[in-house]
């Protein structure tokens, strides 16, 4: 069944490639003072490890910010087709400052918890939170959490 979008969250390409290049970055200095540096061999092997992670994680930063976030009036989803977080299984939203949220986004309360999911740059559930942001674009995060929040309120 196709529902309506009501509100869109993706991320713009230069920061998707900000974003990648940052962390491709720290990934090169990471290997490289491991695989230069004169320190132990524990400490450059460390090096070398943390900066093959940060390669990976860019890796998947870059997929991830491929696509994007839809509310609808079923409830938040990737543009994969992933269910994020359904309408009716949303307790509350917080969007405040001492929120536990990712930048420019907000967190979704649910009533169960679900599958531990992470993409880079763009959501993250875990328990029963679901976190909405990374580079994105807060103004997009703002519109779509005021619609989710109308939404909500509508239900109660």
């Amino acid at each position: 069944m196709q529902t309506d979008v009501i509100a869109v969250v993706e991320a713009s390409a230069f920061r998707r490639w900000m974003a990648v290049a940052t962390l491709g970055g720290v990934a090169v200095l990471l290997i490289y003072s491991g695989a230069t540096t004169g320190t132990s061999a524990i400490l450059r092997t460390c090096a070398i490890v943390l900066g093959v992670f940060s390669l990976v994680i860019a890796l998947r930063l870059y997929q991830a910010t491929l696509h994007r976030i839809e509310l609808t009036s079923e409830g938040l989803r990737d543009s994969s087709g992933v269910s994020i977080a359904r309408l009716d299984e949303i307790l509350s939203m917080d969007r405040g400052f001492l929120a536990f949220k990712p930048s420019n986004g907000f967190v979704v309360r649910t009533h169960v918890p679900t599958v531990k999911t992470w993409r880079p740059g763009l959501w993250w559930r875990f328990g029963r939170h679901v976190g909405v942001g990374g580079v994105i674009p807060a103004h997009q995060a703002r519109f779509m959490a005021d619609r989710l929040a109308e939404q909500l309120a509508a239900r109660r």
